[in-house]
This record gives C-alpha cells, sequence and structure tokens, in this order.
C-alpha cells in the first residue's frame, strides 16, 4: 500500500512536502475512492454469510451488528483512529498522533480524504470480522460497545506496517492490502473473542456442529465478498499514475488465480471427508481463506505461486476449522481459520515468493522477504495485538454490561430478544410427512437437522424443563414470559417444540 512512483507527464500536489499516502494524482484519487466505495459492499458479503450460518431467529441480529460496525466503529476511527495511524504532528516507531476529528480544507484536502475514505473501508472490515465469531449469545448493547473500541485494535498496527512512521515498514515488512494488519488481527480478535464468550448452549453437550440458517445466504455471501476482494486488493496499488495501473490489473487477476486454487482444494478436501458429500461452509472458507492469503502480496506473485498460494490458504483454513472446534472454541462462521490462520500463512507467503515490482519500489529491489525473521516477528506481534487488546476489551465491557446474553434470551433468540423480530417456521416436517405417505419420501429426518434451527437449544431446553419439574419449583417471571412466547406449558407438565421447526 502507498506504493509511489513518479511519471514526468503527472501532476503531483507539493511532493515534496506531503507523507507518501498523500502523494496521488488525480487518477489515483479517483481509483482510490472507486475501489474504497466497492470495498464498502463487502459489508453487505460479511452480513449476508454471517446470517446465513446462523439459526434464523438470529440472522437479522447478525445484520444490525454489521451496521453498527461501520458507523460506531466508523466514528472511532474518523475521531482517533486515522490519527494513530497516519497523523503527522508527532510520530514515533509504534504510534502516530495528530489528524484527529479529520478535517481539512487547505491544498491536502483531496488526498487527506482519499487516504481516509479508503482506509476507513480497511478498518470497518477488520472488525466486522469479528461480529460473525460473536454470533447467538452476544448481547447487542455490550456488542456496540465493543465495535466503539475495536477499531483500536486495528488502526495502531496498521501504522506499523503502513505508516511512514511504522518500525515494521522500516524493517522492511511488506503487506500490500492487508492479510496481516486486517486479517490476521481479526481473525485474532474473532478468536479471543469467541474463547472469551464462551460456546452457544448446547453447542458440544449435544451434537456436531450446527446445520446452517440460511445456506443461500451463505453463498450470496461469498459472491459479494469476491466481487469486494477484487477493489481491496487491486486498489492498494494506491492509484493508476506510472506503473501502477499495470500492477493493479495484475492484483486482480492474481487474487482470482488463487481463489482459484483455494476453491478446488476446498472442493477435494470436503468430498473426502465427508464420503462424496460437498459441505458448503467448508468450500466457501476454502475460497475465502485463499482471498486471505493472497491479500499481502497480490501483485509481487506469479500466476502460478498465486494459485499454489490459494491452494495452501484453503487447505490450511479447511484444516484448522475443525481444530479450533475441538478447542471448544466456538466459531460459528470460522472467522478464527479464514481470516487468522489464512492470514497467518498470507503474511509469510511474501517471504516465500515475493518478486520486485519494477519500477515500483514496494520491495525496495528484493524477491523474496524471508530475512532476518522479520515477517515471523511481525506476525508474532500482530497475533498478540489482536488477541490480548480484544480480551481486555471484552473483559471491561463486560465489568459494566454483560457481554454474554441470558439462557433465556438466547433460547428465545437474538431477533426476538434484542429487536422484537418474532420469525415462524417453513413447515419442512409438514411437507416431509405428506410426501412419504404417497411413497414419494423415504429419506429418514431423524438423521437431518432442521435448517435454521439449534438442535443445542432444543435439547438444552428439554433438559431444562425436565429439570425444573423434578424440583418442582414454582414459575418466575422469566420463565412465565418463555412460557407465554414459547407455547411452553411447565405448570401442565407438556412441552410443545413445533415452533422450532
Amino acid at each position: 500500500m502507498f506504493t509511489n512512483i513518479s511519471d514526468n507527464n503527472d501532476t503531483y500536489i507539493n511532493k515534496n512536502e506531503l507523507p507518501s499516502m498523500y502523494n496521488i494524482t488525480v487518477e489515483d484519487s479517483n481509483w482510490i475512492m472507486t475501489a474504497a466505495f466497492i470495498i464498502f459492499t463487502m459489508q453487505t458479503g460479511f452480513g449476508m454469510l454471517e446470517s446465513g450460518c446462523v439459526s434464523r431467529k438470529n440472522e437479522m441480529n447478525i445484520m444490525m451488528k454489521n451496521i453498527s460496525d461501520i458507523f460506531l466503529g466508523g466514528v472511532t476511527y474518523w475521531a482517533v483512529g486515522y490519527g494513530f495511524s497516519f497523523g503527522t504532528d508527532w510520530t514515533c516507531p509504534v504510534l502516530a498522533l495528530g489528524d484527529f476529528a479529520l478535517d481539512s480544507s487547505d491544498e491536502q484536502m483531496g488526498p487527506k480524504f482519499t487516504a481516509f475514505l479508503f482506509q476507513l473501508s480497511f478498518a470497518t472490515t477488520a472488525t466486522t470480522i469479528v461480529s460473525g465469531a460473536m454470533a447467538e449469545r452476544c448481547n447487542f448493547k455490550a456488542y456496540c460497545i465493543f465495535s466503539f473500541m475495536n477499531t483500536v485494535v486495528y488502526c495502531i498496527p496498521a501504522g506499523w506496517v503502513w505508516g511512514d512512521h511504522g518500525f515494521l515498514k522500516r524493517m522492511g515488512v511488506v503487506d500490500i492490502a492487508g492479510s496481516g494488519p486486517v486479517h490476521l488481527i481479526g481473525g485474532a480478535s474473532a478468536f479471543a473473542s469467541a474463547m472469551m464468550l464462551g460456546p452457544r448452549l448446547g453447542r458440544y453437550e449435544h451434537g456436531n456442529a450446527l446445520p446452517l440458517g440460511t445456506p443461500v445466504n451463505c453463498a450470496m455471501g461469498l459472491f459479494v465478498l469476491w466481487w469486494g476482494w477484487l477493489a481491496f486488493n487491486s486498489g492498494s496499488t494506491y492509484g493508476v499514475s506510472g506503473a501502477k495501473w499495470a500492477y493493479s490489473a495484475k492484483a486482480a487477476v492474481m487474487t482470482m488465480l488463487s481463489s482459484f486454487g483455494g476453491g478446488i482444494v476446498g472442493l477435494i478436501y470436503t468430498l473426502l471427508i465427508n464420503r462424496g458429500y460437498a459441505n458448503i461452509l467448508e468450500i466457501i472458507n476454502s475460497v475465502l481463506g485463499s482471498l486471505v492469503a493472497v491479500t499481502a502480496g497480490c501483485f509481487l506473485y506469479s500466476s502460478w505461486n498465486s494459485i499454489i498460494i490459494g491452494c495452501i490458504g484453503g487447505l490450511i483454513t479447511c484444516i484448522s476449522a475443525p481444530l479450533i472446534d475441538k478447542l471448544k472454541v466456538d466459531d460459528p462462521v470460522g472467522a478464527s481459520s479464514v481470516h487468522g490462520m489464512s492470514g497467518i500463512w498470507g503474511v509469510l507467503a511474501v517471504g516465500l515468493f515475493a518478486e520486485d515490482p519494477y519500477p515500483l519500489t514496494t520491495t525496495n529491489g528484493r524477491t523474496g522477504l524471508l530475512i532476518g525473521n522479520i515477517i515471523i516477528l511481525s506476525e508474532i506481534l500482530l497475533l498478540l495485538r489482536g488477541k490480548l487488546s480484544s480480551q481486555i476489551i471484552v473483559f471491561s465491557i463486560n465489568k459494566v454490561v454483560p457481554i454474554r446474553m441470558t439462557p433465556h434470551e438466547e433460547l428465545l433468540g437474538a431477533d426476538l430478544a434484542e429487536h422484537l423480530i418474532r420469525h415462524r417456521g417453513v413447515g419442512i416436517t409438514r411437507a416431509a410427512s405428506a410426501l412419504h405417505s404417497i411413497g414419494e419420501f423415504s429419506l429418514k429426518l431423524d438423521n437431518i437437522r432442521t435448517t435454521g434451527t439449534n438442535p443445542g437449544h432444543e435439547q438444552y431446553l428439554e433438559d431444562y424443563v425436565a429439570k425444573k419439574l423434578q424440583q418442582n419449583h414454582s414459575l418466575n417471571q422469566n420463565e412465565k414470559v418463555f412460557t407465554l412466547l414459547n407455547n411452553v406449558n411447565l405448570k401442565e407438565h407438556t412441552v410443545n417444540l413445533a415452533w422450532l421447526d
């Protein structure tokens, strides 16, 4: 990012007085802003993907979290985040100060606002990565506070890697579009947040991974993210002047080639592991993992190397997801593996496969940057920064507002408990029964979990009711509300779970 190359026919604004990120032409600014506009559409992709992964009683809550990430995380980034990353009033190797509550009316207005908008799109992406890992059990009010604060987790490491003052940049670390500052930070934050929240009710006590709520949403989310990733990576040439336009085109092609490799590996993996069945989420996450992996060096790779990087990124995602699950870290969308584990590989891949993009000065003439363990150091620092900072934030918020939903709220679903939205079933059981009566449906539904429900919650509810009946306790106020809304009659010793269908 912020790669600059002069051309005798280009006119720069006060080139000798501005930081590198402000040395852009009008054409550069047009390209950068267009890329930023497209990157913001990735919020739609994340929202669709995440809402498709959770039970339907929580899907609107996920969308609201993504919306909150933009305006709450965005105002934090405008107020202090951008200044911590790229401020010019005062700098040291680990922090910048200046340009807080950014406003400008001088001759630098265009370059400043262009840089801010582009970086804002990255900052909101880093925050949104976390929302899926906290799905189905995070208090919405607490999440709003988290979203407001979590932008700071991203902005300081972004300065380390991309700011002119940053010590990692000065040491020679190269990360074009953010495998480290965006995805590794986001993935580490997702892992830490999911770990501290604990698993969803019944998640590990009863059965395997929960069914997807709306699989079509997951697939549509991938398509939107795929589209946005092209702008994410090709826009990170930071312009089209001089030779940058050619490397922007190369970044887009290498991004696609990497995703091809990830998709192929994901397909092969899921067919082998699932005995001929293609698991939707494994394929989707494999493609996303390959996109994360190529991001750090998107225009520094050859075609074949991009495919190899994507294949490895997809495989790492597929293998790491069940391993994280074995640790009982409940990550409904797999953000920890997609962004965290593939982000580690993406940063490392630059040190193995990067080529000098002459005449750009991105690598300062170097091919292969795994020198002096600088890349390993950067990965460790980014990983620790994302994990520890998020743990501190979650711990602090929980002291003020309980960050975990109550069991009753979780069973009712966040849509009803937080937003007064109540969903109805889709009648799959009735349709299957009707078809079975005429001999056209022989598959046993007991072996297939209903899309959009949470079997863990069903079992937890039955266990909860049985325990209460055994203890012969009177109903408290919460249970009365629970009974009224969900047709659970504890006093008559009957439980109707049809509403979960």
